[in-house]
């Protein structure tokens, strides 16, 4: 048994001094061996190989790396660096099965690519912004109820205690009745909803949190977040996106090998998608061959200009008809006998433009016959200047009544100052100059001002539930009864209303997006105004996901041209960011032009809202940061800085045009490199030595006997004069040339053998003599 336990330790021994008796330079060798399979792992999948050679090599690499990688740390050491190996490992696989995790939470993907295997990859694009926006608003909802609502709730004072939360008495009535909280009166107005609920007070609670610099941050704070998240993400895009090809080189290579939407897992998509690709083949060849013809581009141009100057004044239409019911619901106000349609006469006429004059423009636009891709841009453009152009002619207007409610504010302030003046004069002389406490009367008795920052709150907020209805109503009548109409009704009619007229109805992908982009928009601007309109949009995305995806799964047929959504939604995202900078501008606007309300909101008794910056500057923060501060905000430092950043983006994008020039430049001398290339190997007299051998040993040219070489014209020589050589040497003057020989060619030479031997012939055996005169010195010898 020692012996045993002897000759098995004397084994290990041995193994660990052969392990540890590895030289530098095998041990190089290893690690370089271990490096190449990792790296064989981590690439296998781009490997043009078939599957099972995948699989055995990745097994037989996975087995290496595992057996040998511990063998690379060195006496004491490697326990050590197993340690860290089996750490990396288990660190990558943990990283694996987050990223799986991640993946798997990633919400309505399932939905997402039951839609693209549907309907193809431009309609999926939709729902992936759908989300993407549902996720910033979700953080937008959190900045705002976190830091604006729950601490007003919690720390603030409660409903009732100030005129500002108490509905007015003449009101109270009638403050829960359903139409006035569908106007968003009543109690929805004094409701933590709307800016005048908020107080003004500087600190709140326990914490002493401050209120009104929390709402003046959230506010700048969005933009600023909503900012930054939209420019990363056209970032990242711009990163995926580019590998679509230049569209004026190898027209027929991209066509053929991108143009499928490998993610379509519906026959009738396959279908449409096939037909397309035909057509879109079809339609480049055409091209090509029109490409030197000009018969008809006048045409096209005039029809191009009629189309554009249609829907120039459509969008001039609209925006004055904005504009006419803005200023007629102006006249509304000092009105009480109002019908339901008189009430909401804005909201509606703006709805009803968003729902009628896309179909329009699109009909308009059948006029250019622009590619599909092309035409979609082009449709986007001009929904989002209908939609802008609607906001900005709202915003104006709105602003008007702005002023007219400032107007009136200041009447009610200098009254409301007149009335206290009064009341402590008289109080003084009645009780002969003691101190008047504040007269006892009810909140919901004191005499307020209009508070116009609630009102346009309440604008944008109505606004946004009427877009929800409308567009919710649309799908339903618009596209689930016509589809309830043309499934059931089409056995007993008269013409085949799937293939005619009106047939299943096709998703809308331009004036869902537009429709995204303008309410976001509404949402940026009304959500200063309006803390719960965030909350609001947040539920309006959510409840869109799910409605959306039934109805276009159940009511709406693949495009008739199918075409793949680019790998980059920037334009999307530049749409975005547009109406992000447009947004901002009204709400900048606000804050550092327009007087605060006196009686409502975190801001009353400022001067301008952003004065409670000042006002923590010099309050709460240190003298000399004060000082700092005062010093930033000079206007003789804010002019360089702006120059600064000029000259800075000016510099950035030169650079950048310079790169483009030299990428441009590359790819002309990689073009001018493919084409000699392809000319040198399509040239028939071929350079190449390998080439012309293995044109020699084919079969034919085996063959044929060689040319006979020209002969050139003799010249009389001159006499040639001896030179000496040495024996076995050639002289200069001789040529020693290829396949050229000095003696002459034997006459009696037979040809080539063409057939096989035949039988031999009488003869004399193989051992007789010579006869007479063969042989040497044979025979008589001659006469």
């Amino acid at each position: 048994m020692c012996d045993l336990m002897m000759m098995s330790s004397s084994d290990s021994n041995s193994d660990s001094e052969e392990e540890e008796s590895l030289s530098e330079g095998e041990m190089a060798q290893l690690l370089e061996e271990v490096e190449e399979k990792k790296k064989l792992i981590a690439t296998i999948r781009n490997k043009p190989w078939r599957m099972k050679r995948r699989l055995v090599d990745l097994k037989e690499a996975q087995e290496f790396v595992d057996k040998f990688e511990g063998a690379l740390g060195k006496g004491k050491g490697r326990k050590w660096f197993a340690y860290k190996v089996m750490m990396k490992k288990k660190w990558i696989k943990f990283q694996r099965d987050f990223e799986n995790f991640r993946t798997a939470c990633i919400p309505w993907e399932r939905k997402i690519k039951d839609v693209e295997s549907h309907f193809g990859s431009s309609v999926a694009s939709y729902f992936i912004f759908l989300r993407w926006m549902y996720g910033m608003n979700l953080v937008l909802f959190g900045f705002t109820f976190g830091l604006v609502v729950i601490p007003e709730v919690l720390m603030g004072l409660p409903y009732g205690s100030i005129p500002r939360k108490t509905v007015p008495t003449p009101d109270q009535d009638t403050a829960q009745d359903y139409s006035v909280l569908m106007d968003f009166n009543g109690y929805c107005k004094y409701s933590v909803l709307f800016y005048g609920y908020y107080n003004n007070q500087r600190t709140i609670g326990l914490l002493k949190f401050r209120l009104p610099l929390s709402y003046l941050m959230v506010g700048i704070g969005t933009f600023g977040y909503s900012l930054m998240v939209v420019i990363r993400t056209m970032a990242k895009n711009a990163d995926v996106g580019g590998g679509d090809g230049d569209e004026g080189e190898f027209t027929f290579a991209w066509k053929m090998f991108t143009s499928w939407d490998y993610l379509i897992g519906n026959s009738e998509t396959a279908d449409n998608k096939y037909a397309s690709i035909t057509t879109s083949f079809k339609e480049s060849i055409v091209d090509e061959q029109e490409n030197q013809k000009d018969e008809n581009i006048h045409l096209r141009r005039f029809l191009r200009v009629m189309a554009n100057f249609l829907i120039t004044c459509s969008l001039g239409g609209s925006g004055y008809l904005i504009y006419f019911v803005v200023k007629r619901s102006q006249e509304f106000a000092n009105r009480t006998d109002l019908s339901w349609y008189e009430k909401n006469e804005l909201e509606l006429i703006m709805s009803l433009l968003g729902l009628v004059c896309p179909p329009l423009f699109e009909t308009i636009a059948e006029l250019e016959d622009y590619h599909p891709r092309i035409a979609l841009k082009w449709q986007l453009g001009r929904i989002f200047a209908l939609f802008l152009g609607n906001l900005y002619t709202f915003l104006f207007a709105l602003f008007d009544e702005v002023n007219t409610k400032l107007e009136q504010e200041d009447s009610i302030k200098n009254a409301s100052i007149w009335a206290m003046k009064e009341y402590y004069a008289n109080y003084t002389l009645m009780l002969n100059g003691t101190d008047s406490p504040i007269p006892p009367m009810d909140p919901g008795d004191v005499i307020r001002g209009p508070c116009w920052e609630t009102a346009v709150g309440i604008e944008f907020v109505k606004l946004t539930v009427s877009d929800i209805q409308v567009s919710y109503l649309t799908i339903l009548i618009g596209d689930f009864a016509r589809a309830v109409i043309v499934r059931f009704l089409n056995y007993c009619w008269c013409w085949d209303l799937e293939a005619g007229f009106p047939s299943y109805g096709e998703f809308d992908i331009s004036g869902n997006v537009l429709g995204l982009v303008f309410n976001q928009g509404m949402i940026w601007m009304g959500a200063f105004y309006a803390p719960g309109l965030v909350g609001i949009n947040v539920l309006r995305l959510l409840s869109s996901m799910y409605y959306q995806c039934w109805a276009v799964m159940a009511t709406n047929v693949p495009h008739e041209r199918v075409f793949k959504a680019s790998k980059s939604n920037n334009f999307y995202m530049g749409l975005l960011l547009l109406i992000l900078f447009l947004s901002l501008l009204p709400v900048v606007f606000t804050i550092m032009t327009l007087p605060p309300s006196f009686d409502c909101g975190p801001f009353s008794g400022k001067v301008k809202m952003f004065d409670v910056i000042m006002e923590t500057i010099d309050l709460d923060l240190p003298a000399f940061l004060g000082t700092l501060f005062s010093y930033a905000a000079n206007p003789g430092l804010i002019i360089p800085a702006v120059l600064l950043m000029v000259l800075a983006i000016y510099y950035l994008n030169s650079v950048s045009e310079a790169y483009q020039h030299a990428n441009m430049e590359l790819k002309k001398k990689m073009q001018m490199t493919r084409d000699e290339e392809k000319n040198r190997r399509n040239n028939t007299d071929s350079t190449n030595q390998v080439m012309k051998d293995l044109e020699d040993l084919l079969p034919n040219r085996s063959l044929m006997p060689p040319a006979p070489p020209p002969q050139p014209v003799k010249k009389p020589e001159p006499e040639a004069k001896p030179t000496k050589t040495r024996p076995g040497t050639a002289g200069k003057g001789v040529n020693l040339q290829r396949d050229v020989t000095l003696a002459s060619p034997n006459p009696n030479a037979r040809g080539p053998v063409s057939r096989p031997p035949g039988p031999r012939g009488h003869g004399p055996p193989p051992g007789a003599g010579p006869g007479r005169g063969r042989g040497r010195g044979r025979g008589a010898p001659p006469r």
